[in-house]
């Protein structure tokens, strides 16, 4: 089923359209603590105003907690997703779900050329605007209607 849409619909309806970012040298601990206070799970990571990765809660979980690792004392750029999946303003919002689903991630960057324009979130594109959007693949149908307690 197609839906209808672009990302820049979605960037424009968006409540907060600050990104806030990290740069790969600060410690991970930093980058929780922002991410926990600004309520967002994953943070851009830039480089002298290059888009070099983005850190996300499950990179924390994988690659420091289940390894022992300290958040005070490792790096951003150890445990960052350095192959980015990015869109751009003109993507169709049907294309985000199938990026999504197939590539697993949560997060992605939105370019307009090299500039970091905003960033999407699987509920940005799967319940926008507090409306359910019909798509038929049953790993988004549970992100927009399973409670997972």
């Amino acid at each position: 089923m197609e839906v209808s849409g672009r990302v820049s619909a979605i960037l424009a309806r968006k409540k907060i359209s600050t990104v806030w970012l990290i740069g790969p040298n600060a410690m991970v601990i930093d980058a929780i603590q922002l991410m926990d206070g600004k309520n967002v799970g994953s943070l851009p990571v830039m480089d002298n105003g290059t888009l070099v990765g983005i850190v996300a809660e499950r990179d924390y979980t994988q690659k420091v907690i289940l390894k022992g690792r300290s958040s005070k004392e490792t790096p951003v750029s150890d445990i960052m997703t350095e192959q980015l999946l990015t869109v751009n303003p003109s993507d169709s919002v049907t294309e985000c779900m199938r990026i999504m689903t197939e590539k697993r991630v949560r997060h992605l960057p939105v370019l307009e050329g090299s500039d970091l324009v905003g960033i999407l979130s699987i509920g940005d594109v799967v319940k926008p605007g507090g409306r359910l959007r019909p798509y038929k693949h049953p790993t988004l149908i549970c992100f927009s209607r399973c409670r997972i307690d």
